[in-house]
């Protein structure tokens, strides 16, 4: 069997029963290490499991999948995803590998930041379409995540920026050379994420958000009390700390209930300024 089996969100505590039990009987066990990061050591996996794991990057994943699928027909193999299996389509794809191969394939679910999101205080059911915000360059600032959140914020609904991750990048000229030589992992935090918000804002000049957008920032979400989540406007919230990755951005739309309301006034970096734009931009 094959199986794929979800980490949940921040520790190697974080498995299900059911994921603990499977990976103790695997004889390989992959951990998918470039969509997402748990917040300990591959060590601390491999203590808590009892068993070694391979850690799998993308080149491994991606160009390498019969690796993994390698004789999974006949004995138990499993890949280790931080938060749920289908967070990330390049899973999709690895099942579908394996079901071409006529291998079998169980799935085993966890927690991810796309139900956690729901920790900032706004319900699940009003978020609309997910974007991804990735590093500008100098050559490359693409804005595509525009439209989602204008067709988001257009029928009043929350949209959850998920922030990039670089992990084992190469430059342009170790690519060209063929050097395995790779760049010191990045994670975007908040703070540049709304920074490359705004910049395209002012590019595009359609105001679907400004400086004085509510929305919220969460960090390290299930982590305890490393979690950290801060509400405010865009202005507010990108001259606020919020420690390690990883970190997620909640843009909020307009449907938003009375206690959604006083949830976000629990976070709130600054109550004057939050309930001032409450009076200003939502019905009651």
């Amino acid at each position: 069997m094959f199986y794929v089996i979800g980490l949940g969100l921040a520790d190697e505590r974080d498995i299900t029963v059911k994921g603990l039990e499977t990976v103790r009987r695997c004889k390989r066990v992959y951990l998918e290490a470039y969509t997402s990061i748990l917040l300990v050591e591959k060590t601390k996996l491999e203590d808590y499991y009892g068993c070694p794991v391979i850690v799998a990057d993308r080149e491994m994943v991606e160009s390498e999948s019969d690796t993994i699928l390698e004789n999974a027909g006949e004995v138990d193999v499993a890949f280790l995803v931080v938060g749920d299996p289908f967070g990330a389509t390049t899973h999709s794809d690895l099942v579908l590998r394996a079901r071409e191969l006529g291998i079998p394939v169980q799935i085993i679910h966890n927690a991810s930041i796309m139900n956690a999101a729901g920790a900032c205080g706004v319900q699940l059911y009003n978020f609309g379409q997910t974007v991804s915000i990735v590093f500008f360059t100098d050559t490359w600032r693409p804005d595509s995540f525009y439209a989602r959140i204008q067709e988001n914020r257009s029928i009043g609904l929350h949209t959850l920026c998920l922030l990039d991750i670089k992990v084992k990048e190469q430059t342009m000229e170790n690519l060209a050379r063929g050097r395995k030589i790779y760049e010191p992992p990045r994670y975007m935090t908040i703070n540049q994420c709304i920074e490359q918000l705004l910049e395209v804002e002012a590019k595009r000049g359609e105001k679907i958000y400004t400086a004085d957008t509510l929305a919220v920032g969460i960090a390290r979400v299930g982590a305890g009390d490393e979690q950290v989540i801060k509400a405010g406007t865009l202005g507010q919230l990108q001259h606020e700390d919020f420690g390690p990755p990883l970190h997620s951005l909640v843009l909020l739309g307009s449907r938003l209930h009375f206690l959604e309301f006083d949830m976000l006034r629990q976070y709130s970096v600054g109550l004057e300024k939050l309930n001032e734009v409450i009076a200003r931009d939502y019905e009651h």
